[in-house]
């Protein structure tokens, strides 16, 4: 039976503090399995007829999911993944994703979706960092991977999903397994293994906020928690549902909504592999989705369809929510006043697993506010210098515990950092008003949020400055109306080049595959020189003001 070496997660007196208010969370056995929970006695019930998963226009029930989960748990014990063992998902949202993740979960192994926009440098990074026994990757998303194999270190197994009869020929000859074989080859007959409530059975690695992705263990009772709090208590899900969304199943807010919360309830999902505005309308529309989760910026840019609410019929949306980013009162408006639907915003962190502030929990909205704690989840803002408690109305740092909560994998120095006298530091600074509600100010350091994604400035200036012409850089995030914020650099040229804007292009290309695509610069001013302190300490905030003045 695998385990976990008990120093790949910090010492226990550096978790935060885990408290089960709801009784719910009172109910749950030692041992358990969240596939079985979440499938197999949905199976069991006599649900195997309903619809679990709506894509394109599939439409998957729960006894087929269940079915495929079986043959690839089978498939992949064969293959000698055991307790325990980490195996990384390379997916878009497409129903193999969710089938993959039931399945690892299932045999006991650790499931751990990756961003697609990871470059090879952190595939190998997280890979590695993980010790992933086995990979199973999108044919579409198979070439970084390529890049990254010769440098991944514990990896036995790549599994392919798609692709052409050609290109299956040429990944066997590379020596990869295929999906669609494994499943074909094996009997839809695997047993769960059931685990302590605690063991790790999902890692989610951050967006890279400061260099490389950082990752969170989340334990088996997490696949429960989050349903048993937010779905019963926020979005009220019953197995009439849909749920949809844009968020991938590699960020916190996406694989809740997408792996875990419609199989409490015998709902379904509906997934999307890649988000347009229209492909959005056109999925709520055609799968009926009566619960809406996507980011800010994705709500902007449906906001920017011409005539989207005569085009698309939303009438089955009943309950609309956000986060990842502040949605702005401005949003919440222009959203109400053209859909006739309000937003309940909210925040959650990967490390957190899920949304844990959200006006859907009273569904009293406060335009511009993120929202009160959610049920079975407690808030405070304290003084950044004292640690006390801030009066109502002052600005301080947001801290929140729960039944989930921080614990890093392999990275005691950043654990030390993130929980203070048992609260998980949430890395906001906010204030909370008389109700109870946070209204958020800004960004604890310097992290750029666009899109949902949290950007370390300093890994694109370390690029930047290994380009032959570059002196200096330095990266800030500046307003955009649909991104919340967008990437701009600010570099200073070596003596003797020339500011062109054919440059500026180059620079931007020039960190193509050394950072994610979601961290490419967006935008290249050229500087005589960057603001730093006597120390050589860069002062992004004197960027921001540049960028603030014009």
């Amino acid at each position: 039976m695998g385990r976990i070496p008990a120093d790949y997660l910090p010492p226990k007196e550096l978790w935060p503090n885990r408290i089960y208010k709801l009784p719910e969370f009172q109910t749950y056995p030692q041992q358990l399995n969240s596939t079985e929970e979440l499938l197999d006695k949905q199976v069991a019930a006599g649900k195997g007829d309903r619809i679990a998963i709506y894509f394109e226009d599939k439409k998957i029930p729960y006894k087929a999911v269940l079915a495929n989960v079986n043959k690839l748990g089978s498939a992949l014990k064969r293959l000698g993944i055991e307790e325990a063992d980490r195996v990384m998902l390379r997916l878009p949202n497409i129903p193999p994703a969710v089938m993959a993740n039931f399945t690892i979960i299932k045999i006991g192994a650790v499931s751990l979706p990756t961003s697609a926009l990871f470059s090879q440098a952190e595939i190998t990074h997280v890979a590695n960092l993980s010790e992933s026994k086995a990979v199973i990757v999108a044919g579409a998303m198979l070439e970084e991977l390529e890049k990254a194999r010769p440098n991944l270190k514990t990896v036995q197994h790549v599994i392919v999903v798609g692709g052409t009869p050609e290109q299956q020929a040429a990944w066997k000859a590379k020596g990869y397994l295929l999906w669609q074989e494994l499943l074909d080859a094996e009997k839809p007959e695997c047993d769960p293994v059931r685990r302590d409530r605690m063991d790790v059975s999902v890692l989610l690695f951050t967006s890279g906020t400061t260099g490389l992705p950082k990752g969170t263990a989340h334990f088996m009772e997490e696949a429960l928690i989050v349903p048993d709090g937010f779905g019963k208590h926020c979005w009220n899900v019953t197995e009439q549902d849909i749920i949809g969304g844009s968020a991938p199943i590699a960020m916190a807010a996406g694989y809740s909504a997408v792996a875990v919360i419609p199989y409490r309830f015998g709902a379904a999902v509906s997934l999307i592999a890649r988000f347009t505005p229209e492909a959005m309308f056109e999925t709520i529309q055609n799968h009926k989705v009566t619960i809406l989760s996507i980011l800010p910026t994705a709500y902007r840019k449906m906001l920017q369809v011409p005539e989207a609410e005569k085009k698309y019929d939303l009438s089955t949306l009943r309950v609309c929510t956000g986060g990842g980013e502040s949605l702005t009162a401005q949003t919440y408006h222009d959203w109400k006043a053209k859909f006739g639907l309000e937003i309940f915003e909210g925040l959650g962190t990967t490390e957190m697993m899920f949304v844990f502030i959200s006006s859907a929990a009273t569904k009293k909205v406060k335009p511009g506010s993120i929202g009160p704690a959610i049920p079975g989840y407690e808030l405070k803002v304290i003084n950044q210098e004292t640690h006390e408690e801030s009066k109502r109305g002052e600005t301080g740092m947001l801290m929140a515990r729960g039944p989930t909560g921080t614990v890093y994998w392999r990275d005691p120095d950043k654990q030390k950092g993130s929980v203070i006298t048992g609260w998980v530091k949430a890395g906001d600074m906010v204030s909370m008003d008389e109700d109870g509600y946070i209204w958020f100010l800004s960004r604890e350091d310097d992290l750029i949020k666009s899109s949902g994604y949290r950007i370390g400035p300093e890994e694109i200036e370390d690029v930047l400055v290994t380009h032959p012409a570059v002196a200096d850089a330095g990266v800030i995030g500046v307003p955009d109306p649909v991104m919340g914020q967008k990437t701009r650099a600010y570099v200073a040229l070596k003596k003797g080049t020339a500011e062109a804007e054919a440059l500026k292009a180059e620079l931007i290309e020039f960190c193509r595959g050394k950072v994610a695509v979601y961290k490419l610069p967006r935008e290249v001013v050229f500087v005589p020189e960057m603001p730093r302190t006597i120390t050589g300490k860069l002062l992004r905030r004197v960027l921001r003001d540049r960028a603030t003045k014009g």
